[in-house]
């Protein structure tokens, strides 16, 4: 865990590779937290619980979103996690005020969904069966609960020997210290399913 040498970008491509990054703890612990969510969302069979926005939310938002995840897609979704659209960036490629609000912007007729289910074949199917990039997948209550993109179906098959937890997500470790502080930063990171914790202290008798 050599300080600002393994970040999400490293630990990515070891994992690719068929090994596991440690994310260093040279940054304060919702910098590290998101680092390891970088790489945990990186590449899946299926993005479980996928970052979502409200109809209400607006264009700048969303763009915001966008970038801070670096994807290209968001499921629409009310309060109580219903599925009611997704925005894309065909969506907002030519739209102009950053306060406009999601619903109008959003796609929202004929969405292709699937169950919870779905496997990653039956997932390619619908992808080019509708020419779509993005399938949303729902549960019996029209909950978003996942995305299955053609982006991470790609990148399984080009990285064959990946590194994977049992979700087919990218694993990743992260390091701590040692006493209350170490402490604390491990519960953070466990919250993102992190895979492994390296207790990174100088003097291993300590």
């Amino acid at each position: 865990a050599m300080d600002t040498v393994t970040e999400s970008d490293m630990a990515i491509a070891m994992a690719q590779a068929g090994g596991m990054g440690i994310v260093h703890r040279n940054m304060d612990i919702g910098k590290q937290v998101e680092e390891v969510r970088k790489v945990k969302r990186f590449v899946s069979a299926m993005v479980v619980n996928p970052i979502t926005i409200h109809p209400d939310a607006s264009l700048q938002e969303a763009l915001d979103l966008m970038a801070n995840y670096n994807i290209s897609g968001i499921p629409v979704t009310e309060q109580n996690g219903k599925l009611v659209g997704i925005l894309t960036n065909r969506d907002v490629r030519f739209a102009d005020n950053p306060e406009q609000p999601v619903k109008e912007l959003m796609t929202k007729e004929n969405l292709i969904t699937a169950e919870n289910k779905v496997g990653r074949e039956e997932a390619k199917k619908l992808l080019h069966k509708n020419r779509i990039e993005k399938l949303l997948i729902v549960d019996k209550d029209y909950k978003c609960t996942g995305l299955v993109t053609v982006k991470d179906i790609e990148k399984a098959i080009l990285n064959p020997m990946a590194c994977k937890d049992n979700k087919e997500r990218l694993r990743v470790g992260a390091a701590v210290g040692t006493g209350t502080s170490g402490y604390d930063r491990a519960l953070a990171l466990a919250d993102c399913d992190l895979d492994a914790v390296c207790v990174d202290t100088a003097h291993g008798h300590s």
